[in-house]
């Protein structure tokens, strides 16, 4: 076998290697034909004609890119500091590789410049308390202006706040008033109910002298349980009405 036949075997064998490609059940291949898109293949084999054809992969999986930590001055002119994370996939390959230089690239600067400018608009209490919301918002603002490369932005997440320590100082300070402020509210509430039961029983008690005497009684019985040696005690005079009564009633004359 001649060296001349050895070399050429050699260059068919790399020119048929570069000319099958395989694909994954997730990737799909954008095909320019001396420049010109002529298609998307895969999954499986695909044949390109050599010289002639040029092959750009594009992975349709998700895509979980962070965004980096961004400075943000809110409504209310508080500076802080947000990252988030986005969720996002490539529903038409060819739009991803001609539309845009670089989708990856582009989507992440996309995101970064929304999560700017919708957290200025919002008060850091929104920010704090509304992030599900917000998450809507910056998901339908970068899905609706990547639509046109092909990419679908399926979820939008704040993953932190950091906030300055003078704020987190004055959070916190917010947060102790305000449960000073239920605890006061609670035992307001608390005095009240007990003091409408007290005029509930006093009246209660004003229409039976008896029941007051009862109670007393059962006063004296619960002070005793105490063991005391010494007991002192206030004696009410409806106690003694009816002696005091038998007392001053007529007397019989003596026969």
């Amino acid at each position: 076998m001649s060296i001349t036949l050895v070399v050429v075997l050699f260059i068919g064998i790399i020119i048929i290697a570069n000319a099958v490609r395989i694909l994954r059940e997730y990737e799909r291949a954008v095909i320019f034909r001396l420049g010109r898109l002529i298609g998307v293949k895969g999954p499986g084999i695909v044949l390109l004609v050599p010289i002639v054809d040029r092959m750009v992969k594009v992975s349709l999986r998700v895509v979980v890119m962070d965004v980096a930590p961004q400075d943000v001055i809110t409504k209310d002119n508080v500076s802080v500091k947000v990252n988030a994370v986005v969720y996002f996939r490539v529903m038409a390959a060819d739009k991803a590789v001609v539309e845009v230089e670089d989708f990856l690239y582009a989507t992440t600067q996309l995101a970064q410049t929304t999560l700017r400018s919708v957290l200025g608009q919002v008060e850091l209490d929104q920010l704090l308390a509304e992030r599900e919301a917000i998450n809507r918002r910056l998901q339908k603002i970068i899905d609706e202006q990547t639509d046109s490369w092909g990419i679908k932005v399926a979820l939008v997440e704040i993953k932190h706040v950091d906030l300055p320590v003078e704020m987190q100082r004055a959070i916190a300070k917010q947060a102790e008033a305000e449960r000073e402020r239920r605890a006061k509210v609670i035992h307001a509430e608390g005095e009240f109910q007990a003091s409408q039961k007290l005029y509930e029983a006093a009246n209660v008690m004003g229409q039976n002298s008896m029941t007051l005497q009862l109670r007393f009684l059962q006063t004296l019985t619960e002070v005793a349980s105490e063991k005391n040696s010494t007991l002192v005690f206030p004696v009410p005079l409806d106690l003694f009405e009816p002696l005091i009564a038998r007392l001053k009633g007529p007397r019989q004359p003596s026969s």
